[in-house]
C-alpha cells in the first residue's frame, strides 16, 4: 500500500522501518505508526493539531456526542462496499481516530488512516491498541500527497477534513467510493445563536470533484444533543472554526453557559470515481 513520499516507489517493511528500492527509509515509531510527511512542504514536528488540541477533541468525542454520526458513516460505507469481500478503506484526515475505529468494525476491512498531525496519529495507535483493533494502520501524511499506490483503495473517507480531487481519484480503484462528511446548514446553530448577535447557517461546501460523478448520493443526518457541562460546551466550541473569529464578548457568553441543546447536523456525500 505505502509508497515513498520522496520518489513514489513502493515501500517495503524491513524490520522496524519502511524502505524503498532507492534507499529512502522511514522508521516505525514505538507506538506503531510511520511518519511519511516530508520536510519539503511541512515540518513533521509541528504540522497539524498539537497534543493539547488532540487531547481536548478526544475527551469530547469519547463522551459519545458524535457516536451516532460514527455509526452512520460506518453504515453508509458498509452499504456502498457490500459487494467487496475485503475492502481497503483510507480515512484521510483521520484526526485522533474516533471515526477510524468505527470503520474498523466493517467485516474483513483493511483500514489505513492518515493525518498531518503526528500527535493525532500517535493517539490513533493508542486508541486501537486499547480497543484491541488489529486491522488499522496509521501514517503521518498529507491528504494532498497520499502515501498510497495508484488504484489501491475501494473507498476514501473524509470527515471534516480537506478534500483532494486528484489524489483521491489516483488512489481509488475504478468505481471506488469517496465518502465526504461536512456540516449541514443547521449544525450547531443553537451554539452560534448563544454566542453571536447574528447567527448564520453554514454554507454548503463546493469541492470541484471533476474526476467523480456529478450527482453524488447525499444524506442529511441530524439529531439533537444535550450538553450539560461548561467543559463540554467549551470543548465543542473549540473544535469548530468559530473559535478563531469570536470576540471576547462572545467568549464571555460561551463561558456563561451551563447547558445547551444543539443540533448535530451533517451532510454525507457518496461519490463514485469515473
Amino acid at each position: 500500500m505505502y509508497i515513498c513520499p520522496v520518489c513514489k516507489d513502493k515501500l517495503n517493511r524491513i524490520d522496524n522501518s519502511w524502505r524503498c528500492p532507492k534507499g529512502h527509509s522511514f522508521d516505525i515509531a514505538r507506538k506503531g505508526y510511520v511518519n511519511l510527511l516530508t520536510t519539503a512542504k511541512h515540518n513533521p514536528k509541528t504540522a497539524g493539531d498539537n497534543a493539547d488540541m488532540v487531547k481536548a477533541r478526544t475527551e469530547f468525542l469519547d463522551k459519545g456526542y458524535y457516536s451516532p454520526l460514527a455509526e452512520k458513516i460506518r453504515g453508509v460505507a458498509e452499504e456502498n462496499l457490500a459487494d467487496t469481500k475485503s475492502p481497503v478503506i483510507i480515512d484521510s484526515g483521520c484526526g485522533e481516530g474516533f471515526y477510524t475505529a468505527e470503520l474498523a468494525q466493517i467485516e474483513n476491512a483493511g483500514i489505513y488512516g492518515i493525518d498531518i498531525s503526528k500527535h493525532a496519529v500517535a493517539h490513533c495507535m493508542t486508541r486501537v491498541h486499547l480497543a484491541g483493533i488489529k486491522n488499522c494502520n496509521f501514517a503521518v501524511a498529507s491528504s494532498f500527497e497520499l502515501p498510497f499506490a495508484d488504484n489501491c483503495a475501494d473507498a476514501v473517507v473524509s470527515v471534516f477534513a480537506p478534500v483532494c480531487n486528484d489524489e483521491y481519484a489516483r488512489v481509488l480503484k475504478k468505481q471506488g467510493k469517496l465518502i465526504v462528511v461536512s456540516p449541514s446548514p443547521r449544525h450547531l446553530f443553537e451554539l452560534k445563536a448563544a454566542v453571536y448577535d447574528n447567527p448564520y447557517e453554514n454554507k454548503p461546501n463546493v469541492y470541484g470533484l471533476d474526476k467523480f460523478g456529478e450527482s453524488p448520493e447525499e444524506i442529511v443526518f441530524e439529531y439533537k444533543a444535550k450538553l450539560t457541562s461548561q467543559a463540554d460546551i467549551h470543548s465543542l466550541f473549540m473544535m469548530t472554526p468559530y473559535c478563531y473569529k469570536t470576540s471576547e464578548e462572545g467568549m464571555a457568553r460561551l463561558r456563561a453557559l451551563d447547558s445547551i441543546e444543539v443540533t448535530c447536523g451533517f451532510v454525507i456525500q457518496v461519490y463514485s470515481k469515473k
